[in-house]
């Protein structure tokens, strides 16, 4: 069984810096690729980024490229850097693990976190 577990959630000024991280625990999560994923009120939960198993292949929605980087510490770590910030990236940030990418970049996984609020004010 695989529990992750996001953290560096807050609320931050427009234009500011958050950095989440999403840890793991419980089996191993060799081979696994991760994700992050966000779901802002009342809208569907839309893909943000990807990172494979090895770290050498990563893919962003469209509109965050730029702003948002994806890494990964360890087999059981990744991290969201989120910088210039607007209010409209307010929403709660999920990670997730799956032993295929596509999944990941389809938002299916056969893990998830619990999540972490990310607010942003104008």
């Amino acid at each position: 069984q695989v529990h992750l577990v996001e953290s560096g959630g807050g609320s931050v000024r427009t234009g500011g810096s958050l950095r989440l991280s999403c840890a793991a625990s419980g089996s191993t999560l060799s081979g696994h690729s991760m994700g992050w994923f966000r779901q802002a009120p009342g809208k569907e939960r839309e893909f943000v980024a990807a990172i494979s198993w090895s770290g050498a292949t990563e893919n962003y929605a469209e509109s965050l490229k730029g702003r948002f980087t994806i890494s990964r510490t360890n087999a059981k770590t990744t991290h969201l850097q989120m910088d210039s910030l607007k209010p409209e990236d307010t929403a709660v940030y999920y990670c997730a693990a799956d032993l295929t990418y596509l999944r990941i970049l389809r938002l299916e996984a056969d893990y998830w976190g619990q999540g972490t609020q990310v607010t942003v004010s104008s």
